[in-house]
């Protein structure tokens, strides 16, 4: 791999994908970008503080790092095998935590949280040498401090593969100053039923009363992480006078709460603006009467969940084959939380 220069930053390694086809992992001093369903892809480096990356020579070994230090545009480095292995998974981690496409319509069940979380955080402390300095992914206690009461029910399956990560991040937690976890381990009872649960929105029918009704899509890289189905087709939407006004229903499959997020419909001149309420409803107002309402194209109509950008159905495909991949054959890297999701019956 060669040093180039990108947005004034060096960087080794060729161009990745954007999200949420890449995952992404900061490091001391570097982001370590990889794109998720190209294994054969090099690894992207680009430095944000070239001299806080005192790691770099774990992964390049010492002539490299001195290569890249001293002589950045003429180094051409090749990363080791088992360190580089070890960071994307960890960056893999974080991607799963992100972009994980939950979707009782497509089949994809959640992963439990608070496993993956506890998983990401041992994984962390195996690679602080990594972490020198505090970045937006080396924060364990952050990983695991929501998650004691949930790390303690779900060892009430009985799971030994649960009880032995639960057991190892005692330690991890009290180094982290969470305090005394030693209790956890023994469990408060059996795991609530909703703690896995997906909620199964069901698609709208059409409505007779309404002057206009369709479908849209939630563009993931536009909305929060484990707040929609990730499948194709979960915003339902309807135009209907109502009290004299026009207004357009918005209805959206969630899987958690999706209360303040901004939703909004365009359709030619006629636009309304609102936020979801906590269960994905919404109610917008629209700047037309009932008779311009029935006279209007709706045919072009579109919805937006979250920030206005956001990536093709093409991109949300290849990021649901790369998920069923991993769930129907997982490989070294594999998360236990993965494997408990393949192992369910949904």
């Amino acid at each position: 791999m060669k040093l180039t220069v990108e947005s004034g930053l060096w960087a080794l390694g060729s161009e990745v994908a954007p999200p949420p086809e890449v995952a992404v992992l900061e490091v001391s001093g570097a982001v370590l970008a990889w794109t998720i369903h190209d294994p054969a892809q090099a690894v992207r480096i680009t430095f944000t503080d070239l001299p806080a990356a005192d790691w770099l020579w774990r992964l390049v070994g010492e002539a490299g790092h001195v290569a890249v230090v001293t002589a950045a545009e003429t180094a051409d480095v090749v990363p080791l095998p088992e360190p580089l292995a070890a960071l994307r998974r960890l960056a893999v981690g974080h991607w799963l935590r992100r972009w994980w496409p939950a979707s009782a319509r497509d089949g994809i069940g959640p992963l439990d949280a608070a496993v993956l979380d506890a998983e990401v955080a041992l994984a962390t402390a195996a690679l602080q040498d990594y972490f020198a300095d505090d970045t937006l992914d080396s924060d364990i206690a952050g990983l695991l401090a929501p998650h004691r009461e949930a790390l303690a029910r779900t060892t009430g399956s009985g799971d030994p593969r649960i009880l032995d990560l639960v057991r190892s991040c005692v330690g991890l937690a009290d180094e982290s100053g969470l305090g005394d976890w030693s209790e956890v381990p023994a469990g408060q009872g059996p795991p609530r039923q909703d703690d896995y649960a997906l909620a199964a929105g069901q698609p709208g029918a059409g409505d007779d009363g309404a002057i206009a009704d369709g479908v849209a899509s939630v563009s993931w890289t536009a909305v929060p992480p484990r707040t929609f189905d990730a499948a194709e087709g979960t915003i339902d939407w309807s135009v209907r006078a109502r009290d004299g006004a026009v207004v357009a229903d918005i209805r959206v499959a969630t899987i958690g709460p999706a209360d303040g997020i901004p939703v909004r419909l365009d359709s030619g001149s006629i636009t309304g603006g609102g936020t979801l309420d906590i269960d994905g409803n919404a109610t917008l107002p629209l700047p037309a009467t009932e008779t311009q309402a029935w006279g209007h194209d709706w045919t072009d109509t579109t919805v937006t969940v979250g920030a206005a950008a956001g990536e093709t159905e093409a991109v949300r495909d290849r990021v649901r084959r790369y998920v069923r991949a991993r769930l129907a054959a997982p490989g070294p890297d594999a998360f236990l939380a993965e494997i408990l999701a393949a192992e369910a019956d949904y």
